[in-house]
């Protein structure tokens, strides 16, 4: 796994300039969102239920198989003032494990702010996935 200040292994490709997925996680549905290192944009791609648990774990598998991403984005959740809440550690717990499972890196981005953005009718959670991983394209952590 890299750190933030360490630079590819020999052969690959710089993780911000490849294929990323990133994760809207929720106790329901998760949304991904596909994007792209070198244009620095990301698009909704699928929202998976999580019901049953399994079957998600595979709709990753197989997305990260066909993908082939360089990088995993997953939105942690907090309150306004920046405070843990109930979905945070959940949130955390599934970061860790999308990078034991798959052992590519992950990054966690703020995203508490993001359903604000998407208020409205219906599961956008892949819009929510998007916008997540369009604000780490934007941070200066995705430089």
């Amino acid at each position: 796994m890299l750190r933030d200040d360490e630079g590819p292994e020999p052969g690959r490709r710089p993780a911000a300039a490849g294929i990323l997925l990133a994760f809207d996680y929720g106790l329901r549905r998760i949304g991904v969102a596909l994007g792209n290192g070198l244009t620095r944009g990301a698009r909704p791609l699928r929202i998976l239920e999580r019901n049953p648990v399994a079957r998600s774990w595979d709709a990753i598998a197989g997305l990260i198989a066909e993908w082939h991403p360089d990088l995993l984005v997953v939105g942690i959740p907090r309150h306004p003032d920046g405070t843990a809440h109930e979905m945070t550690e959940r949130c955390e717990r599934f970061a860790r494990q999308l990078e034991g499972r798959f052992r590519l890196p992950v990054k966690r981005v703020d995203e508490r702010y993001t359903s604000a953005v998407l208020e409205g009718g219906g599961p956008r959670d892949d819009e929510a996935a998007a916008l997540i991983l369009q604000q780490w394209f934007d941070s200066s952590s995705a430089l």
